[in-house]
């Protein structure tokens, strides 16, 4: 599984490419037009496909041409052709998609700002030729005034990934943790071993030890996504002409790939590394905590909930923090450490001082010791109750207690 996991990973974005790129699909819609305005008629691209019926009545050949076409569109008998605007009715078996409505939305308003500006006096040829496309250049400048060319693409694409790999990587882990004990606990092989380690020794190495057998399994990923990331790379390269890229797009292309190349990548990784562990570690200590005070995973989930909102919390606003990285709610949520993990690594391509990472690194310390030491007085008493309902009232005494 170690093995075929980068691979799953690639194939969920590298598969949708290939399919969609591969796809010869088209829409078809039949349209019948009440009108006689001869200078509006929809063309067909190359996913939308327009079969002109004007002799056809709507009520009577509704039914059978929803179901010879995917749409039907109409435009009933109107005045003027500015009425076209809120006229036009599409009928279907299935609920038309938001792209496909868009599409024809974008081609309908297209074709009819054409012939107002002709109405005008004004050649829509003359406009397409004036109208500007322009590109801003970033660089990032540093404390010693060096510029670094940006790209806020790439930046936003590295912080959306890795706030998921984050969230996957402590959810996954967390519960690897969570399941041991409770296995432990039911087999009441745990009964055997703390006669030998104190409970809270079993926890910590519980939870190391797993924390190493995900490292091993994450750098093993990061080799071997390389590997397979350079073979999709060339199938992908190869099932795409590029001859049909525009300018634009080719220089596009060029600037990101550049910038991902002038990415710090070290850099990246090793703060990557530092919050994966710090995160883990943090809510590690307490989905331990939940399996000692569990005798089975279904009595888990009362005590799992409330652990895991600042998690989906966080994941739920990583975009919003990804647009704007340097706002009050982007440092406030990278600084607690309940959401650091995942908060901090969307804003590390975008650049943050280095006091502020300092300052959310020792946090996310404190918080695992914080955390350790309330899961550790959970463990030791939970771990041998066998049994019994635990309430969050159970727990609290169970912080009470003094050895």
């Amino acid at each position: 599984m170690t093995l075929l996991t980068p691979l799953f990973m690639i194939g969920v974005f590298v598969i949708p490419i290939l399919l969609a790129s591969s796809s010869e699909d088209k829409t078809t819609i039949a349209i019948i037009d009440n009108n006689k305005f001869n200078e509006f008629r929809l063309t067909s691209s190359h996913n939308l496909e327009y079969t002109y019926l004007n002799e056809l009545n709507l009520e009577q050949h509704k039914t059978t041409l929803i179901e010879t076409y995917d749409f039907l569109l109409h435009i009933p008998e109107i005045d003027s052709i500015q009425q076209i605007e809120s006229n036009v009715e599409v009928y279907s078996i299935n609920q038309m998609s938001l792209s496909i409505k868009q599409n024809v939305e974008n081609q309908i308003d297209k074709k009819l700002t054409n012939i107002y500006l002709l109405q005008s006096g004004i050649n829509p040829d003359q406009i397409k030729k004036s109208e500007s496309k322009s590109t801003i250049k970033t660089y990032v400048v540093d404390e010693q005034g060096e510029n670094t060319k940006g790209n806020s693409e790439a930046s936003f694409g590295i912080g959306l990934v890795g706030g998921f790999l984050i969230y996957i990587f402590i959810f996954m882990y967390g519960t690897m943790v969570m399941r041991s004990v409770i296995e432990e606990k039911t087999n009441r092989i745990v009964e055997i071993i703390i006669s030998s380690v104190k409970p809270f020794e079993l926890m910590l190495g519980k939870i190391i030890s797993v924390a190493l057998v995900g490292l091993s399994q994450f750098a093993m990923w990061i080799i071997l996504g390389f590997v397979f990331l350079l073979i999709a790379n060339g199938f992908i390269s190869a099932d795409i002409d590029v001859t049909n890229l525009n300018a634009n797009e080719a220089v596009l292309s060029s600037e990101i790939s550049t910038s991902l190349m002038a990415l710090p990548i070290k850099s990246l990784l090793f703060v990557f590394l530092i919050y994966f562990i710090g995160g883990y570690l943090l809510y590690g200590s307490l989905f331990a905590a939940i399996g000692s005070a569990s005798d089975q995973e279904t009595d888990s989930q009362q005590f799992i909930v409330p652990i895991t909102i600042p998690l989906i919390v966080s994941f739920v606003l990583v975009q919003v923090v990804i647009d704007n990285p340097h706002g009050g709610l982007a440092y406030w949520l990278s600084m607690i450490p309940f959401t650091s993990p995942i908060i901090m690594i969307a804003r590390i391509p975008f650049g943050v001082p280095l006091h502020e990472l300092i300052l959310s690194i020792s946090l996310l310390i404190g918080g695992f010791l914080l955390t350790t030491w309330v899961a550790a007085k959970i463990y030791r008493v939970g771990i041998l109750m066998y049994g019994k309902k635990i309430s969050y009232k159970e727990l609290w005494k169970w912080l009470k207690y003094t050895d």
